[in-house]
């Protein structure tokens, strides 16, 4: 999606803009301005797709509120996913479904999702990124400027963006799903693992968009240790500093 229009900041933006904690200022001093962040939705969730998206903002522009989707509520995710629309130069968002999560685990499934994000972006600009920033630890194969940004969502205004484009994507497409299968409620936990999800599951089996390589959805399956491919691997814990 290309950018519709740009914005310049106010004084009192550019003010709060500075205040904050924002690597993109950092970056700024070393002539780095053209910067793409990526993030995604919906590793953890025992249903559902995982989706990422990626955000490119002009370097002159100031979202109020914008931040970690997790830190906002669903009203704020709204409002700032169409000023992310309205202000981004260009914008990419992938969806990974919960039948090939299955088949090619949820670690790859999510930096596929990045990838995919990624390249529909990289389609409308006129000039090559001088940076891409991916919010947590782990790389995926691109021949590019990638870096990785522990809890990045909260430090750089490009990983907010895109946090807040795959969250509310994600999250509408949950409700979407609520409407073909309301016994599961996806409207209210968009399929995450809560006592209401779990006790469905239980009355009622999986449906469809669950993830049955996931520890729960299927009664019988034994809880195993961690391996290669679970989630955690993506966790907010390290990073190669890269």
């Amino acid at each position: 999606m290309a950018r519709a229009k740009s914005s310049k900041t106010s004084p009192q933006q550019s003010t709060l803009f500075e205040s904050h904690r924002w690597l993109e200022q950092e970056y700024a001093q070393q002539k780095i301005h053209r910067i793409i962040g990526i993030d995604e939705a919906g590793r953890g969730p025992l249903a559902g797709p995982v989706v990422a998206a990626a955000a490119t903002l002009p370097p002159d522009t100031w979202i109020p509120q914008l931040d970690d989707s997790k830190r906002l509520s669903e009203a704020q995710r709204d409002k700032l996913f169409d000023q992310v629309l309205d202000k981004a130069d260009a914008v990419g968002v992938a969806v990974i479904s919960a039948a090939e999560i299955d088949e090619i685990n949820i670690l790859q499934s999510t930096l596929k999702a990045m990838r995919l994000a990624l390249v529909q972006l990289l389609r409308q600009l006129p000039e090559e990124p001088q940076l891409i920033l991916i919010d947590g630890n782990q790389k995926f194969p691109f021949d590019g400027p990638l870096k990785t940004v522990v809890k990045g969502d909260h430090l750089s205004h490009n990983i907010a963006a895109a946090s807040i484009l795959a969250k509310v994507t994600r999250d509408r497409i949950m409700a979407a799903y609520h409407d073909l299968y309301p016994i599961y409620d996806f409207a209210s936990h968009k399929g995450y693992a809560s006592a209401k999800h779990r006790q469905a599951i239980l009355d009622h089996g999986p449906c469809p968009i669950h993830r049955f390589s996931f520890k729960g959805v299927l009664p019988e399956e034994k809880e195993e240790p961690p391996t290669e491919n679970d989630e955690s691997l993506l966790t907010d814990s390290t990073s190669d500093g890269t």
